[in-house]
């Protein structure tokens, strides 16, 4: 059995938690090291008992916390080495990482933790760097795919081969070219390295998603471009329009910014 907890989804803070036979490690770190005890503990885990922590990109909405956790804890951070580069340039890190706790990995290197067999992959994002990751463990793949400027091969590929994905499905188009933001924003996250669209979303599910694919979360959220039933009604209009029924084929859930998951136990 493999347990999921989404304890942060946006520009507020990310991060992810999986445990399997008894070995726990999160996906990005970027809620305050308060929040993230605070919420661990209500689950019944606890910040010493990380294995590891995987980094997608050194944006400060996913790191926020692991200066604290590699620090108090010795808890390893895994990253590639671009994406530790911008981790130690990073003004909202402290303490800077020890070199003891910084360990570096590679894309489509495959690498294990405990039972989960990790393989980090290219994601294209205005970051220093920034991978989605494949985890498997005990036959169960769970794929996690956030700030994603633009659908690449390697991501249908992986969407395809998913049971379990957590992907982006940031903005409205409508609403972010309508809003407040700046030319210049709204450009950035609507580019190619930017943010996937509710819509953007909803056509890579709708054209790479498999009869194995069992579960969809929907994650990063924008708060002023984005509403949890605006991306769900989207995303499933699009995937009913190809003849894919949500909850029936597979089930489409939408995460929270600010508010934990519940625990779901996968297999």
């Amino acid at each position: 059995m493999l347990k999921y907890i989404c304890l942060g989804s946006g520009s507020s803070g990310n991060c992810y938690l999986l445990n399997a036979e008894g070995v726990t490690i999160l996906i990005d770190a970027g809620i305050g090291i308060r929040t993230l005890k605070r919420h661990l503990q209500a689950f019944g885990f606890q910040a010493k008992d990380i294995a590891a922590v995987l980094i997608t990109h050194d944006h400060a909405d996913h790191i926020k916390a692991v200066g604290k956790l590699a620090a108090d804890f010795h808890i390893p951070i895994y990253a590639t080495q671009m994406v530790h580069t911008g981790v130690a340039r990073n003004y909202c890190v402290s303490p800077r990482l020890a070199e003891d706790d910084k360990r570096f990995i590679e894309k489509d290197q495959v690498f294990d933790i405990g039972p989960f067999h990790i393989t980090p992959f290219d994601v294209p994002h205005d970051s220093n760097d920034c991978v989605g990751f494949r985890i498997e463990t005990r036959g169960i793949r769970f794929c996690l795919i956030t700030d994603i400027g633009h659908v690449t091969e390697r991501v249908k590929e992986e969407v395809s081969e998913a049971n379990y994905l957590v992907l982006e499905s940031n903005h409205d188009s409508e609403m972010l070219m309508a809003g407040p933001y700046p030319a210049h924003l709204k450009g950035r996250i609507s580019g190619p390295t930017g943010h996937l669209s509710n819509t953007e979303a909803g056509e890579l599910l709708a054209n790479s998603s498999s009869p194995v694919l069992k579960h969809v979360w929907l994650c990063h959220l924008s708060e002023e471009n984005n509403h949890p039933e605006l991306a769900r009604k989207t995303v499933d209009s699009i995937l009913r329009s190809y003849g894919i029924v949500p909850g029936v084929d597979f089930k489409v859930d939408v995460l929270r910014r600010i508010v934990p998951s519940e625990v779901y136990e996968l297999d």
